[in-house]
């Protein structure tokens, strides 16, 4: 088998699951759900990054935890860790920080309003620190898209932090990465986040974004959404080819 220290040292695409959860966030400790969940695919070749979030409330079976299936798709990290779900965690209140880190980051809102005593004005560039930026991909319920509005935001955070990361003199100090490391829980060494920096700069060049498109539904009085057979083969189909692999027809 392949290891991930030679993918990423000669810079083959590589996917990684990112995770966020509410733990950190406003002085919270215990063990949250993951509020973000998305599938990073960077692709030095085709010179191109590609972001997909997936619907948290996703009707799902957990394969260490039969007893509790079918459940949400988020309620996989509160039951079985990042393990039973990720690569990669990273916390909300640590996603503050790397953005105070970087010195902020460029975003034009998608949606006008107020937060968590933060305003933000819709087609208004703004430069947000880390708790504006945070405030601004938390809010939810005000958002007419619901989740899927969420989504939206995360992504546009996490684009626009990578851009603003994407500099050589940004990802390879050291100091930024050692930062990086002590604010997400994750299975690559120091080593493999320095050659991800080193080899996969070309990857940030040109975005794309996606996400799961699915329907809301009532089940013994829990919310869900279903994401048709069709829609999780398109989303298959969206990520294989960002790896430079052939479809594969979902079971």
């Amino acid at each position: 088998m392949v290891s991930v220290q030679f993918i990423l040292a000669i810079g083959e695409p590589i996917a990684i699951l990112l995770m966020g959860t509410d733990t950190g966030a406003l002085g919270r400790t215990y063990k949250g759900q993951t509020d973000s969940i998305m599938v990073a695919v960077l692709n030095p070749k085709t010179k191109k990054k590609t972001l997909v979030s997936f619907e948290r409330d996703m009707q799902v079976n957990l394969p260490d935890y039969p007893e509790y299936s079918p459940s949400k798709l988020n309620a996989a990290y509160a039951y079985g860790n990042a393990k039973e779900l990720a690569k990669v965690l990273i916390n909300m209140g640590g996603l503050k920080t790397i953005i105070n880190n970087v010195g902020g980051v460029d975003i034009t809102p998608n949606l006008s309003f107020t937060y968590e005593g933060y305003t933000f004005t819709k087609g208004e560039k703004t430069h947000m620190d880390g708790a504006k930026a945070l405030a601004y991909s938390r809010m939810r319920y005000d958002d007419p898209e619901g989740d899927y509005g969420r989504q939206k935001r995360q992504r546009q955070i996490l684009a626009a932090l990578m851009k603003k990361a994407e500099s050589a003199t940004t990802l390879l100090n050291t100091s930024f990465i050692s930062s990086l490391s002590k604010q997400v829980q994750t299975d690559m060494t120091f080593s493999d986040m320095t050659s991800l920096a080193k080899n996969y700069l070309a990857a940030t060049k040109n975005l794309e974004s996606d996400y799961t498109h699915g329907t809301g539904y009532m089940e013994d009085g829990v919310s869900y959404q279903n994401i048709s057979t069709a829609e999780r083969q398109r989303i298959i189909n969206l990520i294989r080819k960002a790896m430079g692999l052939k479809t594969k027809k979902v079971s």
